[in-house]
C-alpha cells in the first residue's frame, strides 16, 4: 500500500486525507493544532452567536471517521531534493510516496500589526476579538474599525469578506442591544475600491449596505502604520479607533520560504494545473501544494477559499491515483475558478458568485443567515461523514 504524508490540517489538508483515505492509500496527516478550524463560521464567535467549540472539529474525530494516522506536532522544514520532512519537535519523516503540502500562508506584517487582531488569524484570536468588543460594549459606546490589506506580489492572497462580515454582525449585535448609534463603525482598506473582485455589482451592492448601516468608509489610502490608538495612512491622516481587527493579506509560509521548493515571487509553491510541484526537467514530482501555501494561477479576481481548497483536494486524490495507475485523465484546477460565499450580516446575508461568465451578488435578507448556518452544519457534519457530501464535492 503506498503512503501519503498530508501537512497541514484545514481544508485542503484533511479533505486530501480524507479522499485519499477512500482509494486505499495509507495516509499520514500532520497538523500543529488538535483540531479542523471552521474558520467560515468563526466570525460568529466575537458576537457570541456561536462558542469556539462550535467552530472546532476534533481532528482525532476525523480520523476515527477516515481511517488515517495522526501526528500533532509543527513543520519546521521540508526537502525536495532529500525527500524529508522535518518536525518541529524535531523528527524526520521520509517514509512515504507521495507529499501533500497543505501547511497554509504565513501574514504580512505591517508595523504596529500588534495593535490589531485578525479574523482570519490563530483561531485564538475570535476569542480576543469578542473580549475587545465586550469592553467597548460594557464601557457603552466606541470607535471599531475594520478592514484587511493585500500583498502587491500576489494578488490572490488577499481575504477581505470575513472582514465585511465581522463588522456587520458586529452592527448587527449592537442594534439588538440598543446602542448602535453609540459606536461609530469604520471599514477600511488602502485599495480604492475594497471588494471589486466580486464583481462591479457587489461592488455596487456594500456602497449600499455601508450607507444603509452608517457604516463609514475609509479607502483608497496606504496604511503606514497601526497605534494603539488608530491607523495611520501616507497622508499622516489618523483613523481613530478603540478597537481594530485587520486582515493581513497572505504571504508565503515561512517553511517554505526556506525551502528548495519552487516558488512564486510572493513565496508560495509553484505547481502545474494539477497542483503537482515540476522537477527542474519539467516532469511530474510526488509532491503536491494545496490550499494557501500554493500559488494560485489565473484570472485576477481569483481568490483562495476553502471551496477551493476542498476542490484542489479531490483532485489531488484523483491525479495521484492516476500516476499510480499510469493514466492520463489528470484534472487541473485553472478552469474550474470561481468565487463562492455567502455573506452573512447577522440578520441576513447576500450570496456573492463569480466566474470567468458572470458576477453577480443576491441580498438574501434573513434566510441568508440561516443558510450560513446550514453550512456550518453541513461541513462539521461531512468531514465527519455524518452526512452525505454534496456531490462534486
Amino acid at each position: 500500500m503506498k503512503k501519503v504524508l498530508v501537512l497541514g490540517g484545514g481544508f485542503a489538508g484533511v479533505d486530501a486525507a480524507g479522499h485519499l483515505t477512500k482509494l486505499g492509500y495509507d495516509v499520514t496527516l500532520v497538523s500543529d493544532r488538535e483540531y479542523f478550524y471552521i474558520y467560515p463560521t468563526s466570525i460568529w464567535v466575537p458576537t457570541h452567536e456561536s462558542a469556539f467549540k462550535d467552530v472546532c472539529v476534533d481532528l482525532k474525530e476525523l480520523q476515527r471517521a477516515h481511517g488515517f494516522h495522526l501526528i500533532i506536532d509543527g513543520v519546521s522544514a521540508i526537502s525536495k531534493e532529500s525527500n524529508t520532512v522535518t518536525l518541529a519537535s524535531g523528527e524526520i519523516l521520509s517514509d512515504y510516496d507521495y507529499l501533500i503540502i497543505a501547511i497554509g500562508a504565513s501574514k504580512m506584517k505591517p508595523k504596529g500589526v500588534e495593535n490589531t487582531l485578525s479574523i482570519c488569524g490563530a483561531p485564538e484570536q475570535a476569542l480576543a476579538i469578542r473580549d475587545e468588543i465586550d469592553k467597548l460594549v460594557a464601557k457603552g459606546s466606541g470607535k471599531i474599525a475594520m478592514g484587511f490589506g493585500g500583498n502587491p506580489k500576489d494578488s490572490s492572497a488577499v481575504r477581505g469578506g470575513p472582514g465585511f462580515e465581522l463588522l456587520f454582525n458586529v452592527h448587527n449585535m449592537l442594534k439588538k442591544k440598543g446602542i448602535r448609534d453609540k459606536f461609530e463603525l469604520t471599514f477600511f482598506a488602502p485599495m480604492a475600491e475594497p471588494g471589486k473582485r466580486m464583481g462591479p455589482q457587489a461592488l455596487k451592492m456594500m456602497d449600499v449596505f455601508f450607507s444603509k448601516l452608517n457604516i463609514n468608509k475609509h479607502f483608497g489610502k496606504k496604511i503606514t502604520s497601526f497605534e494603539a490608538d488608530g491607523i495611520v495612512f501616507e497622508d499622516e491622516s489618523k483613523l481613530e479607533s478603540d478597537f481594530t481587527m485587520f486582515i493581513p493579506a497572505g504571504d508565503g509560509h515561512d517553511v517554505i520560504k526556506n525551502s528548495d521548493l519552487p516558488q512564486n515571487e510572493a513565496g508560495f509553491v509553484k505547481t502545474d494545473d494539477t497542483s503537482c510541484v515540476l522537477n527542474e526537467d519539467g516532469t511530474m514530482s510526488n509532491i503536491y501544494a494545496i490550499g494557501d501555501v500554493a500559488a494560485l494561477e489565473g484570472y485576477e479576481w481569483r481568490a483562495k477559499q476553502g471551496h477551493i481548497a476542498e476542490g484542489v483536494a479531490k483532485n489531488t486524490a484523483h491525479n495521484i491515483a492516476e500516476c499510480e495507475n499510469r493514466g492520463s485523465d489528470f484534472k487541473g484546477y485553472k478552469e474550474h475558478l470561481n468565487i463562492l460565499c455567502v455573506m452573512d450580516s447577522g440578520d441576513g446575508a447576500a450570496f456573492v458568485y463569480r466566474d470567468e461568465k458572470r458576477a453577480f451578488m443576491l441580498p438574501m435578507p434573513f434566510v441568508g443567515h440561516w443558510m450560513k448556518k446550514a453550512w456550518g452544519f453541513y461541513c462539521r457534519n461531512s468531514k465527519l461523514g455524518k452526512i452525505p457530501r454534496i456531490p462534486g464535492m
